[in-house]
């Protein structure tokens, strides 16, 4: 199959997507992307105004603006965009953490997000060290709301956020919204009570491309915008070579592809999550 094959999956061709962040976008230039295999080209009208073209048909594409994106459902849109309640919140900042583009299936992205066991490997002396490498049992369900949630999951980590002055067990949970979409709370140092936010839109470039663009709500105390977004773009510059040397590029739905281990219980759930679904663009369906 070609890496340019058009999506047919409708759970994702009605679902929408984040396909620039705001800030990137110029009233004077056009600004070129892909979804989901669609050469697409966004024009400005004006400063608020931004409207998105499909390549192949010359027709304007269902869009909208939510946390500092612009999104596009290809199809007829069946659900509001991803709702972050921790975005109405005012002691938070609200960060675009850069749009990062990655050789890789989007689904292979989401699946390294939820991955807690390569945190001391690749992230060595940020979210992880050596010889704290065990990632401890943690529970994952489906809930009500038809959401993959992680929770009790904890690991040391020396500096867990741009606030941390000392390492420590940071507790995390993990849900999983939509196909592309996923978000991370975890313990905030100054705050204990409370948690940051990541939440990460994932844009489907094609079966092998994609781009991820965080979306980072943080509480305020003792940090900046910049120092934000910084700690966030350190942490997928170490992420992303790992990512594109992922042989095959897509994401095996099938459970015999790919042996799993106690700490990959939720990339197990995630899997037949999307099965369940029918959801094929970026994977390599099971054999039936």
């Amino acid at each position: 199959m070609s890496i340019a094959a058009l999506c047919s999956d409708r759970v994702l061709l009605n679902d929408w997507h984040v396909v620039a962040d705001l800030a990137n976008l110029s009233s004077a230039t056009a600004f070129q992307t892909r979804l989901l295999g669609v050469d697409l080209t966004i024009r400005s009208h004006g400063r608020y105004d931004k409207q998105i073209i499909r390549e192949d048909s010359g027709e304007v594409v269902n869009s909208t603006k939510r946390y500092g994106f612009l999104w596009a459902c290809l199809g007829k849109p069946e659900r509001d965009i991803v709702f972050v309640p921790e975005a109405e919140e005012g002691d938070r900042y609200l960060v675009t953490g850069g749009s990062i583009a990655v050789k890789v299936s989007g689904l292979r992205m989401v699946e390294n997000f939820l991955d807690m066991g390569h945190f001391p490997f690749v992230h060595t002396g940020w979210l992880g060290e050596e010889p704290h490498t065990e990632v401890a049992p943690y529970k994952v369900e489906l809930t009500a709301a038809d959401e993959l949630v992680a929770t009790e999951c904890q690991f040391y980590q020396p500096v867990a956020s741009p606030t941390a002055r000392e390492g420590f067990i940071v507790d995390y949970v993990y849900k999983v919204i939509r196909p592309y979409t996923v978000a991370l709370y975890k313990s905030n140092p100054a705050q204990k009570g409370r948690l940051d936010v990541i939440t990460l839109f994932v844009q489907p470039v094609d079966e092998e491309n994609c781009v991820a663009h965080p979306f980072l709500t943080y509480l305020k105390e003792g940090i900046d915008e910049a120092g934000i977004r910084s700690f966030m773009q350190l942490i997928f510059a170490q992420d992303k070579p790992i990512l594109e040397n992922q042989v095959p590029r897509r994401l095996p739905l099938d459970p015999r592809a790919e042996t799993p281990i106690r700490a990959d219980a939720v990339a197990v759930l995630y899997r037949r999550w999307l099965r369940d679904k029918s959801v094929t663009y970026g994977a390599i369906p099971a054999r039936m």
